[in-house]
């Protein structure tokens, strides 16, 4: 970009000459004169740039590792366009000298024995040439290092916003004495916030660190609060130091940022507790459906979560190159998948095994472990991948301390629209209306000319469905496996026990609150004994409380 910058004057003087030559054809043997008086500037300047161009090439080429500093700032000086491209270069080892002649090239490709090379100063390529006939500019790791900040420093005055953003997020830690003076004179521009804030903390930590007695308390006064790493750091560096003023301010400083630090862990400890508790509301709300209607203790509901998340799998292996469309065609082909699997489920078996629980439990746990064999030898007993959209790649910045990111964000959202889909088709629709019958007094809705049976193929196949759903958002967060379902059918149970059978409002509430309780648990006492903790506590909770947060109405509630 650099080049294209540097020809565009040039490219409009030559047109500018060449209109000039038009006009003196027309005109006396003085106009002649005068062209070549006017085309002489023209002609000059660009030699001065080109001379100018080359000399600090070859200075920056002929100096020695104590020269080095003095060869860059003299390239960052001059302000010439270029000076980026011929940097970039010499730091990534691209910046060579032709030996016959000794002049200074970039190589663009540096395999196999002949390379090829452009001229530095026009962009021009020069074709091929022999390794053997090029000398290679070195350079060392402490002027490489040097050389970041001085490409992020060239990169501030960039007028796209995202690359003065970054430019001054890696100047954080790289501040020297080549590129401290033009940062500060740069703060006297108009900035972005954010990219002002962060050339002042880059600014302080450098007088923190080379600065006088009095620069550097200044310098603590512009860190204090900041959450970057590297400000932490230097001010850790200053509490170790000799001076005892500023070790004191600088430690009342850490004071300030830790409490920030502790807010900033406890939303996202928060944030991945939600994200947690969506998983298990999608995992457990289809349970609820069919363990408040039908009473049935369904041990394959984990298995059709896994149906769920390898229809995912599959619609990317139909769809490859396109993980954005195969995942959302994969929410309708899910949801089928798992209810038609559901319904084949109540059909075969449980409906044969009404009113005995214990064998309803058998015989859905051995349907579950059919249906992981089923996928080991149909699929791949393996794990497999699913490739995340780049619309749900990412994180979503709100400080140096705490990105949220947005897979778990979606799982969330997408949570919260299956649960508001469920709460319309129960309040809003027939069948809502004949499951919430069936699931208070099954006899009465019967007598009311309710079709029973009907009710029950259609909830199993509703909640089976929901469960596909729960799938296919848990193949964003995590990899899809025969054993997936098993890691959630337990927390499901637990769920439906805490929120009240057949309640989805005490779905949703008992599943966030379990998983943010989840996750607070785990740092300290483990996964293992904090899944064991909260287990305590429902059973706790249940003795108080044996119908859950919200218990279930109706007759067959009191009986």
């Amino acid at each position: 970009m650099g080049i294209f910058r540097w020809l565009t004057p040039h490219c409009l003087n030559a047109l500018y000459l060449k209109s000039l030559y038009l006009k003196a054809l027309y005109l006396k043997p003085l106009g002649l004169a005068l062209l070549l008086v006017l085309s002489l500037p023209a002609h000059s300047q660009a030699e001065a740039d080109s001379d100018q161009g080359q000399a600090l090439l070859t200075n920056l080429a002929d100096a020695s590792p104590r020269e080095m500093d003095a060869a860059i700032e003299a390239i960052v000086d001059s302000g010439d366009p270029r000076a980026r491209s011929w940097l970039d270069a010499f730091g990534n080892n691209r910046l060579s000298r032709i030996e016959d002649t000794g002049q200074v090239v970039v190589v663009l490709r540096n395999v196999g024995r002949d390379w090829t090379i452009a001229d530095p100063l026009t962009g021009e390529n020069l074709g091929e040439i022999s390794r053997r006939e090029l000398d290679r500019v070195n350079i060392n790791n402490a002027i490489r290092g040097k050389l970041e900040g001085v490409l992020a420093m060239l990169d501030l005055y960039s007028d796209d916003p995202e690359v003065q953003e970054n430019a001054a997020e890696a100047m954080m830690g790289k501040v020297n004495d080549s590129v401290v003076n033009p940062l500060t004179k740069l703060l006297e521009r108009d900035l972005p916030g954010p990219v002002r804030n962060r050339i002042e903390e880059s600014v302080a930590i450098y007088q923190l660190q080379q600065g006088e007695p009095q620069a550097r308390l200044e310098a603590i006064d512009v860190l204090t609060g900041s959450l970057h790493s590297n400000a932490r750091a230097a001010l850790n560096n200053a509490v170790a130091g000799d001076d005892p003023a500023v070790a004191a301010r600088a430690k009342q400083a850490l004071v300030s940022i830790e409490q920030k630090l502790k807010m900033n862990r406890a939303a996202e400890t928060l944030y991945f507790g939600l994200s947690l508790g969506s998983v298990l509301v999608l995992a457990a709300i289809g349970l609820a459906i069919t363990f408040g209607v039908m009473g049935v203790i369904n041990m394959a509901h984990g298995e059709l979560i896994m149906l769920g998340a390898y229809t995912t799998w599959g619609m990317q292996q139909l769809l490859p190159g396109q993980p954005g469309l195969a995942l959302i065609l994969s929410i309708p082909a899910g949801f089928l998948v798992a209810a038609l699997a559901g319904i084949a489920i109540e059909r075969s078996v449980i409906q044969h095994l009404k009113g005995r629980p214990l064998e309803t439990l058998l015989a859905t746990f051995g349907v579950s472990l059919i249906l992981q064999q089923l996928v080991r030898t149909v699929i791949s007993p393996l794990n497999r991948s699913v490739t995340t959209p780049e619309w749900m790649s990412g994180s979503l910045v709100i400080n140096d301390a705490l990105s949220l990111t947005l897979n778990r964000m979606y799982v969330i959202g997408f949570a919260l629209v299956v649960f508001a889909g469920l709460m319309l088709i129960m309040r809003k629709t027939r069948l809502g209306l004949e499951v919430r019958a069936v699931t208070q007094n099954r006899a009465m809705a019967r007598s009311m000319g309710i079709r029973a049976t009907r009710v029950d193929i259609l909830t199993f196949g509703l909640g089976s469905g929901v469960a596909g759903l729960a799938g296919v958002a848990l193949s964003q967060i995590t990899n899809v496996g025969p054993n997936l379902g098993q890691n959630y059918i337990i927390d499901s149970f637990m769920v439906v026990v805490f929120g009240g059978v057949g309640n989805l409002w005490g779905t949703l509430l008992a599943g966030l609150s379990l998983g943010t309780i989840n996750q607070i648990l785990e740092p300290w006492a483990g996964s293992v004994l904090a899944k064991i903790m909260v287990l305590v506590l429902i059973i706790l909770f249940i003795q108080k409380r044996p119908k859950g947060l919200f218990p279930q109405k109706g007759r067959a509630a009191e009986g």
